[in-house]
């Protein structure tokens, strides 16, 4: 089931992404680090299905948003699945309203990647801090990015 949910993940990611695409030029969804690369996006939590929600005791609702974070590393041209990192993250809005956000690890035998949920409002500009730090290194990764929030399809 996990599978599933990893699987889930990454087509909202793309189909998200690919839709973005008509409203803007690109939307970044990593970063690279050297041998490292962030990867990120975020979408409205309604786009779980019921039964993987449950699973993973998300809540479902037009106002929550989800944030996926994983990492990679490609050493000797090998690039692995998410491999484990300590992630925090603080989303702030137009108003410099700032909120912290809480992530949930989520690991799987190949890999293992992040979670956390936040309300918005409708049409809401949201600029994330992401700090990724590695398992094993000292020094954090620091990505930012904006993305628009909508409550209404």
């Amino acid at each position: 089931m996990k599978k599933i949910l990893i699987s889930i993940l990454m087509l909202m990611s793309s189909c998200w992404a690919f839709a973005q695409i008509n409203q803007t030029k690109e939307i970044q969804t990593s970063q690279k680090f050297g041998a490292y690369t962030v990867h990120y996006n975020v979408f409205n939590s309604k786009d779980i299905p019921p039964e993987v929600a449950s699973i993973y005791k998300l809540t479902r609702s037009k106002d929550i948003a989800l944030v996926n974070i994983s990492l990679t590393k490609t050493e000797n041209g090998i690039t692995s699945l998410g491999i484990p990192a300590k992630v925090s993250a603080k989303a702030i809005n137009l108003m410099q309203q700032t909120k912290s956000i809480e992530f949930n690890e989520i690991k799987e035998p190949e890999a293992t990647y992040y979670l956390a949920s936040f309300r918005h409002t409708n049409e809401e500009d949201i600029r994330f801090e992401i700090s990724v730090l590695p398992e094993g290194e000292n020094k954090p990764l620091a990505v930012s990015f904006t993305r628009k929030l909508f409550t209404e399809n």
